[in-house]
């Protein structure tokens, strides 16, 4: 297939420029992109913007050498990952490194803008000083063990040499959770810098405080069980119940209790089921099972 807006004869080599499909996102974005950054540009035949972004974009991908690839989706035949990653507009652009959206963008930029773009993310691979990409790595590791006071002092360190690293702050608010103190949490939240505020990691750790508050508040699981099976009609139960799940750690059982309830009625408390279903997703990562299994049942609710 020819990209848009190049000559026949000018086609890029496939490894470095390629068109993909939610069927390769996986091997194209997420497992390349663990050793070379991968610029993935949302487009549609019929968007004018894209026509002018395309070739300029492929052309800085080209000049970069190898160092970053492209992977363009076209979003009429491909809707799934441009839903997880809230795509609204287009033509948008996500970069990813290491598995994770880093940077990004929405309509259509001059060339030198661009240029500067293209030039950030390839030389993520390529920064010669690992030592903070170590530390938060081993800080997560932390986190995971439950050492969530040793982690919180680690990422603080981090953000003492990198105050604008966005998978740090994300990293503090997680381990402040995980001390269950989310008052603090959300004061670190709301202090880091406006130029990482829309990073997808602080985005995902705003949607883990609120499921927090909920969790305070949540009632025993076994009594609300009770409580839908006297009354199946009770939609409020059901909502809490799968609230209560969630604050148990019961993620899976909790969107399957969210999506009964959507299909019971879909408009119920201002959508309320919807809604819920979209903060549990957006607290998890885009290519959690629970995400691509949750997400994929909405749709077929919503478009039956």
């Amino acid at each position: 297939m020819l990209e848009l807006g190049a000559n026949p004869g000018d086609t890029p080599a496939a490894d470095v420029i390629k068109d993909g499909t939610d069927a390769s996102f996986m091997q194209d974005v997420i497992e390349a992109s663990q050793t070379v950054p991968v610029i993935v540009d949302f487009w549609a035949p019929w968007c004018g913007p894209c026509k002018t972004l395309g070739p300029a974009i492929e052309a800085a991908v080209t000049a970069a050498g190898g160092r970053v690839k492209l992977v363009k989706i076209d979003v009429d035949a491909n809707q799934m990952y441009a839903g997880q990653l809230r795509v609204q507009s287009i033509p948008t652009v996500y970069a990813f490194y290491q598995g994770q959206p880093v940077d990004g963008f929405q309509g259509a930029l001059p060339p030198s803008e661009i240029q500067a773009f293209v030039d950030k993310v390839a030389n993520l691979a390529g920064e010669p000083d690992n030592g903070l990409a170590d530390a938060i790595e081993a800080a997560e590791a932390m986190l995971a063990e439950g050492a969530a006071a040793d982690a919180a002092e680690t990422f603080a360190a981090i953000l003492q040499e990198d105050p604008v690293n966005a998978a740090a702050y994300a990293g503090l608010v997680q381990a402040y959770l995980a001390l269950e103190d989310v008052d603090q949490a959300e004061a670190i939240l709301n202090g880091a810098p406006a130029e990482i505020s829309d990073d997808p990691a602080l985005e995902a750790v705003h949607a883990q405080i609120a499921l927090a508050r909920q969790a305070s508040a949540a009632g025993p699981i076994q009594e609300l069980m009770d409580k839908v099976e006297a009354d199946p009609a009770d939609k409020q139960a059901r909502l809490d119940l799968a609230i209560a799940m969630h604050a148990n750690g019961d993620t899976a059982e909790a969107v399957d209790v969210l999506l009964a309830l959507f299909k019971m009625d879909r408009d119920w408390n201002d959508g309320a089921a919807k809604a819920q279903l979209f903060t549990i997703f957006d607290a998890l990562k885009p290519n959690d099972p629970i995400v691509l299994n949750g997400r994929r049942k909405l749709s077929s609710l919503i478009f039956a």
